[in-house]
């Protein structure tokens, strides 16, 4: 017997819930960003701990994908590492006696650099690292670059504290919860560094391009400021990022400008150091004679 044309075709009952199901979530979802909106609007502080509480949910998951990837990564350098080890084993080694030359001038310079301070009189005023903590997640692609680190206002991390690695500067804490934190990669777009070039002294302004790169430009007008391999370090100018940090290396330079490379990574950095906000020491003014 052939089915009556007046059924319809959601007549499953699966179908239906389905159905039902797909729209209460899609409501359901409407009403969350609703107030989510309305409460960043009109209490920006609870919606300041609200995004905490999400950094810190966040930094379970982000965790456990971080082994993945840097086990993936492991097993890569291990295969590059045994097709290539005739060539690098001999460049090692030239760059071994090279290193050992440049290590035995830098021990001298540093000496005579210490006398000369001493006779001087000259101290820094340069502030203690607050703690080291791992890094447990990083954004390797796109416009915004992030990374997750694990410690948070519990042990004393703010927003725009300095972050770095063994290898240079990594960025600064944009937002913290109470257990973990997000910092503000080098190379994201709305990231600027006050630099300065080690070989002229030549100050600049490094801002990431959202590509991997930083972009340096000269505060100084005229003449060519950069050659490729220079290395630019933080210049404390302003405040926030500590004196001397290695920041990074040009690759390329183009005209009044370079391109440049960040030293640390934070996709292959285990941990990171976190500074306070850097503020240069202001020189006691002399006492004025008394009348």
């Amino acid at each position: 017997m052939a089915a009556p044309r007046h059924r319809r075709r959601g007549f499953s009952r699966r179908v239906q819930y389905g159905l039902f199901a797909g729209y209460v979530i899609a409501i359901t979802g409407i009403m969350f960003a609703a107030a989510v909106l309305l409460l960043s609007r009109l209490d920006p502080r609870a919606f300041g701990t609200l995004r905490g509480v999400v950094i810190d949910a966040g930094a379970l998951f982000t965790g456990i994908s971080r082994t993945g990837v840097r086990a993936a990564h492991d097993i890569g350098d291990t295969i590059d590492a045994y097709v290539a080890a005739g060539s690098q084993n001999r460049a090692l080694k030239a760059q071994l006696a090279a290193e050992r030359r440049a290590v035995i001038a830098s021990k001298a310079i540093a000496a005579e650099n210490a006398r000369l301070k001493r006779l001087a009189r000259l101290s820094e005023h340069l502030p203690r690292p607050i703690l080291s903590a791992r890094i447990i997640g990083s954004t390797p692609t796109g416009q915004r670059r992030f990374a997750t680190l694990a410690a948070g206002t519990a042990e004393g991390v703010r927003p725009g504290m300095a972050v770095r690695s063994p290898e240079g500067l990594i960025g600064r804490v944009f937002e913290s919860g109470i257990f973990a934190s997000r910092v503000l990669l080098l190379t994201d777009g709305e990231t600027a560094v006050p630099i300065r070039i080690v070989r002229n002294g030549i100050a600049g302004l490094a801002s990431g391009q959202g590509d991997g790169t930083m972009e340096i430009r000269s505060l100084v007008a005229g003449g060519r400021s950069f050659r490729r391999g220079d290395l630019a370090v933080t210049s404390g100018t302003g405040g926030v990022y500590t004196p001397n940090i290695p920041v990074a290396v040009v690759t390329e330079v183009r005209s009044d400008r370079a391109i440049a490379m960040p030293l640390a990574n934070p996709a292959r950095a285990d941990f990171a150091v976190v500074y306070p906000i850097f503020q240069m020491p202001v020189a006691d003014k002399p006492a004025q004679p008394k009348p």
